[in-house]
């Protein structure tokens, strides 16, 4: 789908989303006083914003494109990346979001510090910051910057200044809140153009029968053999959690919209909700490139399925319905990574650290100089990936599920083993990373041979029990020194605000239903 793709009808849907998108995002953002809900939306998110700006914070036009492509190439065992969220989900309701909002923090490496000190939290500043734009925003910019240019004719540079304008207009003036009730909007946008997609292939491959019939029965299996080189189940099982862990429970851009939650409960039914939608994300995603798979086989790249699918589908004006959806997975994120980096960087560094006598009025001004700041930032890494190539993008997908393993185990182990140490977390987050960056380098460039390492997902499972360990061990040898430990128990927490039982039901129910799946998949 190239420019000449394009008929004015699909550049009227295209304009008709950009101001749709910026009216919703300038009318929550002065509607109210701003300045003080910038980084928490004043702690007054309800249940559905939080379900839905999770779930579009999740999604990513590489994601969309990455699905439908693996999915092409190596059928449905991808989609154990999505099923399996819904545990990580029900563990960041049920276990971190009553510390988290018990002890009001506002970010994670705040966290950190009521739990370990003032090391660590610093630590984890800086690991927030140069993550977060190091490898999401600049790595989202980056493929989103070359999807849109390949798709409307732009040069790269040009969609970047198009994106990033879009997506830092409202997260400047409005904040969290802005850039919740926006991802919600896109989120919606999102969910109906994949459904809609997934519709219309379907009728052309012939209903649910004629694509099953069509489609190599391995395809449909979810947990493959162990010897499996795309994705064993070993790998699925025991390193995907160290992933989840770290991604949905301590990730600053994921777990900020529980922080600005009304309360507790509205917390764990945002959480609940976003979990619910993750069921639909395989069936809108995935099958989406086993349709193109029957109808054209034979891609020489995977990843050109999902734009190879939607070309044959979708007529004029609907064509330009694919751009806005393809932007508003990309604004999603980066609002919300933009949010979390200024929220950090403004609180953990410049007013905890720098600055601690700041006015409300001076922390509110760096918050949003720091985001335009980061945007900036952002696009000129994202600029410097396309004179490296796009390989590098897979370098730094691979590097994020390296770098879990620390921060999984500083998060978990603080929590369940009470007598766990500030000694035992600072070296274990400085040794974690080190042989997190050091082994997934390594397996990279293929060295010492292409054969020598087993797959990602199991070298972070066995660095996270090899951590736990280590944690364990120093917090033993170390277990005469004074700790903050300024976290209550769990046990208090809930006495002090437990969650209705309905909630428990619903998670017993998308238990059952994942049961199902799994039951019909395999």
């Amino acid at each position: 789908m190239g420019g000449n793709a394009l008929v004015a009808l699909d550049f009227v849907v295209i304009a008709l989303y950009v101001v749709l998108l910026l009216t919703l995002g300038f009318w929550v953002s002065y509607r109210g006083s701003p300045g003080n809900d910038l980084f928490l939306a004043g702690r007054d998110l309800g249940w559905f914003n939080i379900g839905l700006s999770l779930f579009g914070t999740n999604v990513s036009p590489s994601m969309m494109i990455g699905a439908c492509g693996i999915a092409y190439a190596s059928g449905m065992a991808a989609a154990n990346l999505e099923w399996l969220a819904w545990i990580f989900l029900a563990l960041l309701a049920m276990v971190f979001t009553p510390y988290y909002l018990a002890t009001r923090i506002s970010t994670m490496p705040e966290f950190v510090e009521r739990r370990f000190g003032a090391s660590c939290r610093s630590f984890l500043s800086w690991y927030t910051l140069f993550g977060t734009v190091l490898m999401w925003l600049g790595g989202t910019l980056y493929t989103g910057g070359v999807l849109l240019s390949q798709i409307v004719g732009w040069p790269l540079w040009l969609g970047l200044v198009v994106l990033v304008v879009i997506a830092t207009s409202f997260t400047v003036a409005g904040g969290l809140k802005a850039v919740v009730v926006t991802d919600s909007f896109q989120a919606i946008l999102i969910i109906a153009f994949s459904t809609l997609l997934t519709i219309l292939g379907l009728q052309k491959v012939g209903g649910i029968e004629g694509l099953i019939a069509a489609t190599p029965p391995d395809y449909w299996v979810l947990l493959r053999p162990a010897d499996d080189t795309v994705f064993p189940w070993p790998a699925i099982v025991l390193g995907y959690p160290v992933i989840g862990i770290w991604f949905w429970c301590t990730d600053q851009t994921i777990v900020q919209r529980v922080l600005g939650a009304r309360d507790i409960v509205q917390g764990q039914q945002g959480a609940l909700f976003a979990a619910c939608l993750k069921i639909f994300t395989p069936l809108i995603f995935f099958v989406p490139g086993i349709i193109c798979f029957d109808l054209h086989p034979g891609l020489a790249d995977p990843d050109r399925a999902y734009m190879t699918l939607a070309s044959d589908l979708l007529p004029s004006g609907l064509r330009g319905a694919l751009i806005a959806v393809l932007c508003a997975a990309l604004v999603s994120t980066v609002d919300s990574a933009l949010n979390s980096v200024a929220t950090v960087f403004t609180l953990d560094l410049y007013q905890n650290k720098w600055h601690p006598d700041a006015t409300q009025e001076q922390i509110v001004r760096v918050g949003r100089i720091s985001t335009v700041a980061v945007a900036l930032l952002a696009s000129l890494w994202a600029l410097a990936l396309s004179t490296l190539g796009r390989d590098l993008f897979n370098l730094m997908q691979a590097l994020i599920s390296f770098l879990a393993p620390p921060l999984a185990v500083v998060f978990v182990v603080g929590i369940i083993y009470r007598k766990a140490t500030s000694r035992a977390a600072i070296w274990t987050l400085y040794i974690g990373t080190a042989v997190c960056l050091l082994i997934g380098t390594c397996q990279f460039l293929s060295w010492p041979s292409p054969h020598f390492w087993p797959h990602y997902l199991l070298l972070s499972f066995y660095i996270f029990v090899s951590l736990v360990a280590l944690m364990v061990t120093l917090s033993l040898f170390n277990k005469g020194a004074q700790e903050p430990n300024g976290l209550p128990a769990l046990g208090y927490v809930y006495a002090k605000s437990r969650p209705p039982r309905r909630i428990w039901w619903l998670w017993g129910a998308i238990a059952f239903a994942m049961f199902v799946l799994y039951f019909v998949f395999n």
